[in-house]
Formats: C-alpha cells, structure tokens, sequence
C-alpha cells in the first residue's frame, strides 16, 4: 500500500505540513506515522514500518486502507480551501504570518488570494450607481487622492525607500501612518520591495519590469504573486528596529479601516449638520474610500509599468526608465524617473527648476517647518554629466553602466550603501 493511496482523513491532517500526502518526503513520513502506531495497529519491525492485515481491524478498520467515498473524498478539498481562508484572515491580521513550514514560492505567480484586495476595492466603485455623487464628494476624492499621493511620493518613496532626507522619530511614525492611508501596504514592504527594483531594474529578478515580464505584469499582476507578499526585512534594517514601524508594517490594514470609518462617519454628520452640502456616509464612503484609492493605485503603479515604456531619457542608464511630464503631474513629481534612476538618493526628482515636482516643493515647506532636515540635493557632478552630454553625445555612451544605484544612503543611522 502506497502512501499516496492514503484516506482523505489522512491528507486532510497533512494539510498542516502544507503538502499532500503523496509529495512526503521518507523521513516525514516515517515521523508522521509514527504517531499514527497507537492508533491504526500499524506495528514497527526492523525493517521499519510495517502494516497489520486488514482483517485483524474488522470493526474499526484504520482508514490508510479505506477507499474513500465520493462524500470522504471532498473533504480534502473543502478541508485545503478552509485551510486557505484561515490562512488568509491570519495573514490579513499579520502581514508577516506564514504557516509552519512554509517556503515563499521562487517563481512570481498569480495568487487569487493576492487578487483579492484588489478586485474589492475596483468593484467597490460600482457602488456609484447607488450613492450618485455630489460636488463635495468629487471635491473630497480629489482632495484625498492629493494628500495620499503626496504621502507616497515624499513618505514611502524618497524617505522610506531612499533616505532622501532625515526627520524625528514621531515624525516617521506620522509619515508611516500618513501613507498608510493610501492603502498601498506597510512602509517597510513598500520599502523593502523599492530597494529590490533598484539593485535588479529590468533584470530578470526584477518583480515589475515591463522588459522581463511584460506590461500587464509590470503595472499590476506582480501584486498578485505570492512570492511578492512577504516583507524582506534584511533589506530594511535601518527600519526594521523600530517596533512601532514594524507594527504598522504587520498590522498594515488597521489604518485603512480606521480611514474607512471616519469616511463614513464625516459624511453622516454632514447630512446631518450640513444638507446643503448634498452628501452622506455611503456616498462619502465610496468616492473617498474606492474612487480615489483606485486612481491613487494605478497612478502610483504606473510608474512601475508606463515611466519604462514611454518618454524621454536624459541619462542613459541601463534600465528603461523615462522622464515623463504628465506622469510627474499624476504623481506629484514621481515622474521624472530617468533621473531618479540616475540619482535615486535625492530628495527632488525633476532636476531642474522647469521639471515640476511637487512633492519635492513641500518637502521644502516641511524643512522650513522643522518637520524634516537634510534634504539630499542632486549632486554637481550629475548635473556634469549633463553638460558634456549635451556638448559631445559620445561622452553619455561612456557613461553607461556607471550609474550608481544607491538603496540607503550612508550615514550614522543606515547601513552601508550598496553600490550597483
């Protein structure tokens, strides 16, 4: 009798080891039914494991030898598809849950449990057809889509991921916070997973690279891969010692719910308390919470996918990366990506006082408030670089490969930068 031959009871318990009973290794196997001897009247002899005749077992016969009927052999399946939802709900409680025994897939692979999240938050925008809509309701989603496309840009990107400046502790945990309600995930993932698209742009170990994987892939379907969703803290540890950040990091959707809440709850107080405004909870709800969160997403994600198909190149690096005005207009300064891939580490993207770049112009504000500090301003030796360009075209030729993809600057608070 083969193991894969085994009742459905039997891989319904292997659930736990996360693989079906018929890909279990000798030694696994062996330990598992060792715990099973008491049980089934299985006996070890020398020779190892050995099974009992079915006859001495007549009135209870042990269920490795029962061929399963069609009702036992759906168990497995129902038992693995409520396993997955606990998984789930584990996960969605704790970002950094894994099972025990569980290995990140290698491959990047479409997940429908990744899918999810995403398809709730674009069908919730159906929900227009029943709330309508309002000029405070359009004024708000704009106005939130600004505040949170800001907090991406200036927050996750250039502070979290670059270090493009410095600030006070409680600060980075209001900036952690402020983009969480983008409900693009924890800081530190978003971080760690920005640190990995520089030290691999358009590589083949680049997660969204429009070269390796194509466009679709490269905008959206990377989200959806399992081996996506873990966070690597070992590419953040200037950021993973802090508790509280890492706590937001596992917790990433308490701040989107709270946000959801309050949505809700403003735009009843105002039907309320102000009618004339012609807005309610519900209708607040979806244009704030689904609306705005989804061109927020997809303004944020085309970066990742349109900024290396289409605009100009200044510098020629050995990615795809383009300059882009009306991707910098979207994204408050975000898309100026050639630039940023030739010097990631500053604080501005568009290198030049023409090159609009919003997010960087309230840094400035922020620096003047005493907010942040520092401000990491573009080197002269780039803007050189620019200069015998335009006098020789031969000298940017020279240049490539030279660029340096900087993760986290160095200084007493960071770790040693890595040098591409």
């Amino acid at each position: 009798m083969r193991l894969d031959q085994c009742h459905p009871r039997v891989t319904g318990a292997l659930l736990h080891l996360q693989t079906p009973c018929r890909h279990l290794t000798n030694a696994t196997a062996k330990e598992f039914l060792s715990l099973q001897i008491r049980q089934t009247g299985m006996v070890e002899s020398k020779k190892g494991l050995q099974f009992v005749e079915l006859k001495q077992f007549s009135h209870h016969p042990p269920f490795f030898f029962m061929n399963p009927s069609p009702s036992a052999a759906a168990r497995p399946f129902l038992a693995r598809v409520a396993h997955g939802i606990w998984i789930a709900l584990r996960q969605a409680w704790n970002s950094d849950f894994q099972p025990p025994g569980y290995e990140a897939p290698k491959d990047a692979t479409f997940d429908l449990r990744r899918t999810a999240p995403y398809i709730v938050v674009h069908l919730g925008c159906v929900g227009l057809l029943w709330v309508g809509w309002s000029w405070f309701a359009v004024g708000a989603a704009v106005f939130l889509y600004l505040l949170r496309m800001f907090a991406i840009t200036a927050f996750y990107h250039r502070y979290f991921s670059h270090r493009a400046y410095k600030t006070s502790r409680f600060m980075q945990w209001v900036f952690a916070v402020w983009g969480n309600l983008a409900m693009q995930r924890g800081a530190l993932w978003w971080a760690a997973t920005h640190r990995h698209h520089h030290q691999h742009s358009d590589e083949e170990d680049d997660k969204h690279s429009v070269r390796q994987h194509g466009f679709l892939w490269a905008h959206i379907g990377w989200l959806t891969a399992s081996s996506n969703f873990p966070t690597d803290y070992k590419r953040i540890p200037d950021l993973a010692k802090y508790p509280e950040l890492v706590w937001l990091n596992q917790h990433d959707f308490v701040i989107p719910v709270l946000y959801g809440a309050v949505l809700w709850f403003t735009g009843g107080m105002l039907e309320t308390y102000a009618p004339g405004l012609g807005t309610n909870g519900p209708q607040l709800f979806i244009w704030g919470f689904f609306i705005s969160t989804v061109f927020l997403m997809h303004g944020t994600l085309f970066i990742n996918s349109l900024a290396h198909v289409w605009g100009r190149r200044r510098f020629n690096t050995t990615d795809d990366s383009k300059n882009s005005l009306v991707l910098s207009l979207i994204t408050l300064g975000e898309g100026w990506h050639n630039n940023h891939h030739r010097y990631a580490h500053s604080a501005r993207q568009g290198f030049y006082w023409w090159e609009i770049d919003v997010s960087y112009y309230l840094l400035k504000v922020f620096s003047w408030l005493g907010l942040v500090k520092d401000l990491r301003p573009v080197p002269a030796q780039v803007y050189a670089e620019v200069k015998a360009a335009s006098a020789t075209p031969a000298i940017m030729e020279s240049l490539r490969g030279t660029e340096e993809h900087l993760v986290i600057p160095q200084d007493k608070e960071s770790t040693k930068p890595t040098i591409r």
